[in-house]
């Protein structure tokens, strides 16, 4: 496969930042009870991953090891303000709707994550690539979490009504707990069709994580080795 579409594939199925890694939980949880909000919030941070890569890979080796993750916030920083401005200025509701979680998009550990794991290692177009994978992952599960908790949770679907009135809302979908509910349906799901995360594959093979009293090779060292 293509460097290049291999990352993007990483990014929305093999690595999913929302349901595979982890990543992200918090505005996961907290602003996907609409599906318009979850596309407005994943498509901010697939910006500022896409341009915070470039930038970190165009800088990789002028920025000094010892300034390396401030030096990363500081451009990450600069990037959500300016998201966070135009966001406020030409889209005043979903301002108001996502509120004060996307200036925390400086802190989500997807975008500092792939800074430190990726875009500092490698060339700006496939780290631009790394980026779009990663923040259409990010927007891809926050859209399918929001319909799921918007259809469930008030009947409707990006605000259009779909389930008819006789049909009672549960509202404890729109609640935080739904949130985690949902959350682990869709990982139940990908489980069952075989997208299994690192750590499950780690269990299956009988690793417990515990590296200092293993005595089989590691990954690391299989991966040396196939090269």
């Amino acid at each position: 496969m293509n460097k290049y579409l291999e990352r993007l594939y990483n990014g929305i199925v093999k690595e999913n930042p929302t349901m595979i890694l982890m990543l992200g939980m918090c505005p996961t949880l907290a602003v996907s009870t609409r599906a318009i909000n979850g596309i407005g919030m994943g498509l901010s941070t697939t910006a500022v991953l896409i341009l915070s890569n470039i930038v970190i890979s165009i800088l990789r080796k002028a920025i000094p090891d010892e300034v390396r993750l401030p030096a990363y916030i500081v451009i990450v920083a600069s990037l959500v303000t300016v998201a966070e401005l135009l966001i406020e200025a030409y889209l005043p509701s979903l301002y108001e709707a996502l509120g004060i979680y996307i200036p925390l998009i400086v802190v989500n550990c997807i975008i500092l994550g792939r800074a430190e794991a990726y875009a500092n290692k490698n060339e700006p177009g496939v780290s631009a690539m790394d980026g779009l994978g990663m923040g259409l992952g990010f927007t891809i599960s926050l859209t399918i979490a929001g319909s799921i908790r918007e259809l469930i949770g008030n009947g409707t679907l990006f605000g259009a009504q779909i389930l008819p009135e006789s049909i009672p809302p549960i509202g404890i979908f729109v609640q935080p707990p739904g949130a985690f509910l949902v959350i682990a349906f869709i990982i139940t799901i990908m489980n069952a069709i075989g997208i299994k995360t690192r750590q499950k594959k780690l269990v299956e093979s009988g690793c417990d994580g515990c590296c200092s009293n293993c005595a089989s090779p590691c990954e690391k060292e299989e991966g040396d080795a196939e090269k």
